[in-house]
């Protein structure tokens, strides 16, 4: 132990003597970390923000079904109907941490008014449930549906406006029912909505659950959509539920599974960030590695008479190895601390950001700060400043006493 200290203390004089040199060094490892955090805190975020609002707005966090409904249920909508569950529902509704249920029945048909007719993908919902799931949607003009409501609807801002209907516009819809029959209603429009996906609403509409089945003829839902208290409670909740609910007659779809938009995107970004990351390593690596070779190169003399003096080969590549860690955990913790900061300002400022792809809003960007991220980020400085001090250590300590001492004279 006395050695090691004596070690530390050697490594630490050598780093403040070399003044210029170390501050560069430093200043190089600082920058790295704060790129680091900044980039992978805005990216995180941006998941974060994306998940949320995908799960608060169209797929909730476990969606409840009939077996087969995922692979089958575009072409057979109504073979999959759930009807006469309640029992089973009531179980879903009281676990621990499920803030709500949300059936839905969903169907497809051809909206008109006047002479525009067009596609739509329409759901039959509970108003009051959607209240607490769809969180994520807003209400552009009108008013979201009433839970006394019965005969009304809302509608994406995209849909509406191609069909150049407002608020108040009386639509008609015509859908095939579960008979095979043509079936049609007329209801007027009272609200306008925008999710996050712009594809979405320009062709979705909503009406009451009791209007949806009164048009296309059927009892229950195709769905049960559950939202909890937190996201990351997911996996948990389907293992509880896969106990509770029989899987002959019910199968059970996490909401990761359902958003392929969100996982592509999230390997992409991880991807991008990697990048960064292995470049910001070089950066460091290439710093550190250079400010310890010019050091062994000043002090070949100090190296010869310190092996003349009895310190080992070894205990030569321990003080400069220790020196690159110092230069790695300085660097990293000032751009830690930097970085946190910075992270804090722009979040409290914000960052006017356009609509991404497939979105309709633009939004203000935050920096998000985890412990995973500021951890990796010190770690990514401190290993790569090891790393880059093993080359160097390792001359300086294959150097031979008598040419490194014939040097000081």
């Amino acid at each position: 132990m006395k050695f090691w200290l004596l070690d530390l203390w050697l490594a630490m004089r050598s780093v403040l003597r070399q003044g210029r040199r170390t501050l560069i060094a430093i200043g190089a490892v600082s920058f790295g970390v704060i790129a680091m955090i900044l980039s992978a805190g805005f990216i995180e975020w941006l998941m974060e923000g994306m998940r949320e609002s995908t799960i608060k707005s169209q797929l909730g966090h476990v969606q409840v079904v009939r077996p087969g409904y995922v692979e089958r249920g575009t072409s057979d909508p109504f073979g999959f109907v759930i009807d006469g569950e309640d029992a089973a529902r009531r179980k879903v509704e009281q676990g621990e941490g499920v803030k709500v249920v949300a059936p839905r029945l969903s169907f497809n048909g051809l909206a008109s008014k006047g002479d525009n007719t067009l596609a739509f993908l329409g759901q039959g919902v509970s108003a009051k449930a959607e209240a607490v799931l769809s969180s994520s949607v807003t209400i552009s003009r009108g008013r979201n549906l009433s839970p006394d409501g019965v005969n009304e609807m809302i509608m994406g801002r995209g849909l509406a406006a191609n069909l150049g209907v407002t608020v108040g516009d009386t639509v008609v819809l015509m859908t095939t029912t579960a008979a095979g029959n043509v079936n049609a209603v007329e209801a007027p429009v009272v609200g306008i909505f925008i999710s996050v996906s712009k594809e979405y609403d320009d062709s979705a509409l909503r009406m009451p659950l009791a209007l949806a089945q009164q048009l296309v003829r059927v009892n229950g839902a195709q769905q049960w959509l559950v939202l909890l208290d937190d996201t990351d409670k997911t996996d948990a909740k389907l293992a509880e539920l896969g106990k509770v609910l029989p899987a002959a007659n019910f199968e059970l779809v996490p909401w990761y599974r359902l958003s392929d938009f969100y996982n592509k995107t999230r390997d992409l970004f991880a991807s991008q960030v990697n990048v960064v990351q292995f470049i910001i390593l070089m950066i460091i690596v290439l710093s550190i590695s250079n400010t310890l070779s010019m050091s062994v190169m000043e002090r070949v003399s100090e190296i010869g008479t310190c092996m003349a003096l009895g310190l080992t080969r070894a205990r030569i590549r321990r003080i400069f190895m220790s020196e690159g860690v110092m230069l790695g955990l300085v660097g990293g913790g000032l751009g830690v601390v930097i970085g946190c900061a910075l992270a804090l300002a722009i979040s409290a400022v914000g960052i006017p950001l356009p609509p991404p792809p497939g979105m309709e809003q633009g939004f203000d960007g935050e920096i998000r700060l985890t412990f995973g991220i500021v951890a990796k980020a010190l770690a990514i400085a401190v290993i790569s400043a090891f790393v880059s001090s093993l080359y160097p250590a390792w001359r300086a300590s294959r150097m031979n006493i008598v040419d490194a001492l014939r040097q000081s004279r």
